[in-house]
């Protein structure tokens, strides 16, 4: 998805010109001694003038605050403002996965990758506190995980090719812990959509766990379905559009980095 934020702040001068002026040809007479001062007086017309343009100023910041605020609240997907519900706008000829495995900034940078898949949003859900934003979920006390909404074409790929790669970008044996993110809300968890993706999550962890392919139980636990908060715009696609931040560089890259020598027939074309 691409989104953008952006804000608009005005300040109004705190004296008056023409007065600054006449002041300092003031001082400045005054430094050679005794004599006649003329002082530039602003005329009536000039004041009123210069009161009409503020008043347009502000009128013209106002008007640009609130197209920026209408073009927030627009989205890609189901044209939803962050930090709201966005129904499962599911397109026909798509399905939808909902997937938590840590930072939604790994995940979703990995999915975006993925053939077959439409779009992917960064949000929270699974909490009981509406509308959170990021510092409360970061909080702890909300309940709700960082996942990412996963819209596909089932003709290119399956709920199960997802949890194939879902498994292997994070680790599903560390409770409420990805790497040094810790916290309820980088819990490893698959909202279900229905009872057929349920059964077939339930079925591909009991496989991995008799694989022996991890040291650990997996821990990933499986939720039925619940509101799902679109996160705030600066998080939306943020590995494609910060690629050399901190955290990019050090955690983000190396999942994309294993996802393409994993799953190399699984990029798309553009992106090989």
């Amino acid at each position: 998805m691409s989104r953008s934020t952006s804000s608009s702040q005005s300040t109004r001068p705190t004296t008056d010109h023409c007065l600054t002026r006449a002041t300092r040809e003031i001082r400045s007479d005054q430094s050679r001694g005794p004599q006649a001062i003329a002082i530039a007086v602003p005329h009536p017309l000039a004041k009123q003038n210069r009161m009409m343009w503020m008043v347009i100023a502000w009128v013209a910041v106002g008007i640009t605050s609130l197209i920026a605020s209408v073009a927030l609240g627009q989205t890609q997907s189901g044209q939803t403002k962050p930090g709201q519900p966005k129904a499962n706008s599911v397109s026909s000829g798509e399905e939808l996965a909902i997937l938590a495995g840590g930072c939604f900034w790994c995940t979703e940078a990995v999915y975006e990758r993925m053939e077959g898949v439409n779009d992917v949003v960064s949000g929270y859900i699974g909490g009981h506190v509406k509308n959170p934003t990021y510092e409360q979920v970061c909080g702890k006390k909300t309940g709700h995980a960082e996942a990412v909404q996963v819209y596909y074409d089932p003709s290119k790929t399956s709920f199960e090719e997802l949890l194939v790669v879902f498994f292997k970008i994070h680790d599903p044996t560390t409770l409420n812990r990805q790497g040094v993110d810790s916290g309820p809300q980088y819990r490893s968890s698959i909202f279900y959509q229905n009872d057929e993706q349920k059964k077939i999550a339930e079925n591909y962890i009991k496989k991995l766990n008799k694989s022996g392919d991890f040291r650990n139980p997996i821990v990933t636990l499986l939720e039925p379905n619940a509101t799902f908060y679109v996160a705030e715009e600066y998080h939306q696609d943020y590995y494609r559009r910060n690629p050399n931040a901190g955290y990019c560089r050090a955690v983000v890259a190396n999942k994309v980095r294993k996802f393409n020598r994993s799953f190399g027939d699984k990029i798309k074309d553009d992106l090989k």
